[in-house]
């Protein structure tokens, strides 16, 4: 298994490869969490599937704006903001390919 990557002392942060990322907001509750990480894999896979397609590119925004990986910093915000954020709709991709 893959090794946690480094945090910034303040948390707020990964790092990887030197690089340094958002962290996830760590009070979203586990099972919304694993919900939105897949969500936001089903729309990257949507994004490498349609060579990018806007529809695909804002799927991929929602997903990390409700994880707190973008937009207002989860830390900026108040524990109410935090919860609308992380409940708030995010749809995944609808499956062309197995619609009827």
């Amino acid at each position: 298994m893959a090794e946690e990557p480094g945090r910034t002392e303040d948390g707020r942060y990964v790092v990887i490869k030197g690089r340094r990322w958002r962290a996830t907001d760590p009070d979203i509750p586990e099972q919304r969490n694993a919900e939105l990480r897949s969500i936001l894999m089903a729309w990257r896979r949507e994004v490498k599937r349609t060579s990018g397609a806007p529809e695909a590119r804002a799927g991929v925004q929602a997903s990390k704006v409700a994880l707190g990986e973008r937009g207002t910093p989860w830390w900026e915000q108040s524990d109410d903001e935090r919860q609308a954020r992380w409940d708030a709709e995010v749809p995944r991709p609808v499956d062309l390919d197995t619609e009827n």
